[in-house]
């Protein structure tokens, strides 16, 4: 699959997986790890940005419990209408950007956000924009996490083991988010592996 292709099935995704989907789930157990691994470097006033925000639950989660400075990036134009009807104040009171990752995190600064995070989205961007990864690295300027599908959850329908497909459309890449970050110049501090996602800490080093 191209990357346009891949960036056209989750700006245009409804049903499962879309943003009303995951808005009616609301915050989970991920959510936590994040809002943890967050209380554990930063203060409440830390600028924090999530990629491939959609409905906004993960940041729902962190508004909920005192943080403040909240934005998101989401390629599907409904993840923000999803959000004001599901959490009208974090849709009033965060900053949130539509378009794909790869092409709005080159707008940020240098160290623009205390803290990144995504939850099951860089897993999904295809390996021709993978220089996006040295963005995200640049524009962190304290904490990074990563909670991402690493391995199959199931056997693989492809024929290549380092990808699977969501509805046998919809890739996922499995790659190890350790080496990659560690090799932007990022220090992993801790590693948390549930049933289905692995959750990564990460500092910038001085």
């Amino acid at each position: 699959m191209e990357p346009d292709s891949v960036r056209e099935s989750w700006a245009n995704r409804a049903g499962e997986y879309s943003p009303a989907y995951y808005a009616h789930y609301g915050p989970n157990e991920t959510s936590e790890l994040i809002r943890e691994a967050l209380d554990a470097h930063l203060d409440r006033d830390a600028a924090v940005l999530e990629l491939g925000c959609g409905s906004g639950r993960h940041l729902e989660h962190l508004a909920a419990h005192g943080f403040e400075d909240l934005s998101g990036v989401d390629i599907n134009a409904e993840a923000f209408e999803t959000m004001r009807d599901a959490y009208p104040e974090l849709a009033a009171d965060g900053t949130f950007y539509c378009g794909a990752i790869e092409d709005l995190v080159e707008e940020f600064d240098d160290g623009a956000f205390d803290a990144v995070y995504s939850v099951e989205t860089l897993q999904h961007l295809h390996p021709d924009v993978e220089s996006a990864f040295a963005e995200i690295a640049r524009i962190t300027d304290d904490v990074l996490v990563t909670a991402e599908i690493e391995d199959p959850t199931r056997e693989s329908a492809a024929a290549d083991p380092d990808v699977n497909y969501v509805d046998d459309e919809t890739p996922l890449y499995y790659r190890d988010w350790g080496e990659i970050f560690t090799s932007l110049g990022l220090v992993e501090v801790d590693v948390v592996r549930g049933d289905r996602d692995t959750t990564r800490t990460f500092r910038v080093s001085d």
